[in-house]
């Protein structure tokens, strides 16, 4: 059964210089793709293949929230059992993203309301895992 950490989500206040600082401590990093969300927040993903940070830039109205971290991802055999074991335990479903052909993502709340993300990936080929073709496209 897998369970690996694949990534951790957090809010900085420059992404340029969380970028300059990452690739310097860690050459081997690479900014694998850098976007938008709907609500106007510029986004990065920085690492390898296989891990990454997801990195969100926040205004200095959102000071407070720097350096906040957002979820941690595990990478799981099966995403639809791990949604249905949580929510069977009473926990709560958090974002909900569209279908993607190479991989199925869950965000679940646990009782403090911290957002877990558990990915299954539907193929073994790294550039069909590392799409982003389907940034933040919401489900409704």
């Amino acid at each position: 059964m897998r369970g690996e950490v694949e990534h951790a989500d957090l809010n900085v206040a420059d992404l340029d210089a969380a970028v300059a600082f990452l690739t310097t401590a860690l050459p081997h990093f690479k900014v694998r793709h850098r976007g938008m969300t709907e609500e106007g927040v510029e986004w990065l993903h920085i690492g390898t293949d296989s891990t990454y940070l997801a990195l969100n830039r926040l205004g200095a109205e959102d000071s407070s929230e720097f350096g906040r971290l957002n979820h941690v991802g595990f990478v799981v055999e099966d995403a639809d059992a791990v949604k249905r074991r949580c929510l069977e335990a009473g926990y709560e479903e958090g974002f909900v993203t569209g279908p993607h052909p190479h991989r199925k993502r869950v965000y679940i709340l646990d009782k403090e309301g911290l957002e877990w993300e558990f990915v299954e990936y539907l193929s073994g080929d790294v550039e069909k895992r590392n799409d982003y073709s389907d940034a933040y496209e919401v489900k409704s």
